[in-house]
């Protein structure tokens, strides 16, 4: 957990995804409704794409909006939940 990407020489899977943002706190279903909009949110994610590539990583990605299928097999020390 000491080592940045470049020192283990890793590749990154970037896939765009306003689920990640769900508010879970109110009722029974998440609510999207303060995750950025796509005029917003696609800019930031392409821009995040560049600067990743700047640095010499490896990037395989996604298409923002898109329908996807991603399989993930996780092998990390930890996941880390984060909230607000």
């Amino acid at each position: 957990m000491n080592l940045s990407i470049k020192d283990v020489k890793g590749e990154l899977l970037i896939i765009s995804q306003f689920t990640l943002y769900a508010n879970t706190h109110d009722g029974n279903r998440p609510s999207f409704i303060d995750a950025a909009k796509p005029e917003i949110a696609e800019p930031l994610y392409e821009y995040f794409l560049k600067k990743c590539e700047e640095y010499d990583i490896h990037v395989e990605h996604g298409i923002f909006g898109a329908d996807m299928k991603v399989s993930l097999l996780n092998d990390g020390p930890v996941t880390i939940e984060l909230e607000k």
